[in-house]
């Protein structure tokens, strides 16, 4: 396959290059660098079948050739990164889905989103099953993220019904795993720096809040099985296995061996209190369910940013 890949600097978006490098197909990979990471690109050029385009997934972008898959990963996934870009992340969700299925629909070729599990905002429903609706503030702070893949799901699923676009939608719950940045702001990256640094742990609020922890190559795994069906309504990806956030920052201090003391911070507006993915229907759909405990999956990544920091002259 020849695909165009959005965000392949980021996170997600390399690995799931690389997955499908190593499957012998050729990507087109899209990144403004404005949250992506330049070494995570110096991975994937070892591959002959990488191209890279430095350009703006919010704008139109001009492709030469034939396209099997245009694949949405751009956007500044963490909240202080949105928080940061509230403009450009809520025109990379809309203008950029737009473009982008503008492109897959010309090129006759099958549209990718990647959405989240903040389009069920701050929930009601616990787990959450893809039926639910969700709990959205549409004008908090958080509202740039979650109403902007609100937003790019409605366009999708009308371009899928308007123009017969082939379409898949993964709700991804919280992800993670090496190749994040360690100044990121997730809960795990912050958490694993911090106790690797020395510094104290911050937890917001009293750390009785929920996250579901998926390791990177399950939810990369499960991407690449989503390709492979007809099914053009939203599936969750993540992890069942609910851990309040205090309970994971003594988990990475014990892991990390780190005396880190933790400290508490006001919890920020819209805060989801609880998050975890019901999988009913990726275990019936896609026969997935993730693989990699999060104890083993927070030693690999821990031994990631430990060799980060090291070249980084920080420890």
């Amino acid at each position: 396959m020849r695909v165009l890949l959005t965000g392949a600097a980021g996170f997600l978006g390399s690995h799931l290059a690389e997955r499908l490098l190593r499957e012998g197909h050729q990507v087109l990979g899209v990144d403004n660098l404005s949250t992506g990471q330049s070494r995570n690109l110096d991975r994937l050029a070892q591959y002959p079948g990488f191209r890279f385009l430095r350009g703006d997934a919010s704008r139109p972008l001009a492709v030469e050739g034939p396209l099997d898959w245009v694949l949405h990963f751009a956007s500044p996934a963490s909240p202080p990164r949105y928080l940061k870009l509230p403009i450009e992340t809520l025109l990379v969700n809309a203008e950029g889905t737009r473009h982008l299925l503008d492109l897959a629909r010309a090129k006759g070729a099958a549209f990718f989103l990647a959405s989240t599990s903040e389009v069920y905002g701050d929930p009601l429903v616990h787990p959450q099953p893809e039926s639910y609706w969700g709990n959205v503030n549409p004008i908090g702070p958080r509202s740039i993220y979650d109403e902007g893949k609100r937003y790019a799901e409605a366009l999708t699923m009308a371009y899928h019904r308007a123009y017969g676009v082939p379409v898949r939608i993964v709700r991804i719950f919280n992800t993670y795993g090496p190749a994040m940045d360690p100044e990121d702001g997730r809960v795990v990256s912050s958490f694993i720096v911090q106790a690797l640094r020395g510094e104290p742990l911050t937890v917001f609020g009293d750390g009785s809040q929920t996250r579901s922890f998926c390791y990177v190559d399950d939810l990369i795994e499960g991407v690449r099985r989503l390709m492979e069906v007809d099914y053009p309504y939203p599936v969750n990806l993540g992890n069942p296995e609910e851990y309040r956030v205090l309970d994971l920052a003594h988990l990475v201090r014990e892991l990390t061996g780190s005396p880190s003391p933790i400290v508490f911070q006001p919890l920020p507006e819209d805060d989801p209190k609880q998050r975890r993915p019901d999988i009913t229907l990726a275990k019936e759909l896609l026969g997935w369910e993730p693989r990699v405990p999060v104890r083993e999956g927070l030693l690999r990544t821990i031994d990631y940013f430990r060799e980060v920091l090291v070249y980084q002259g920080i420890l």
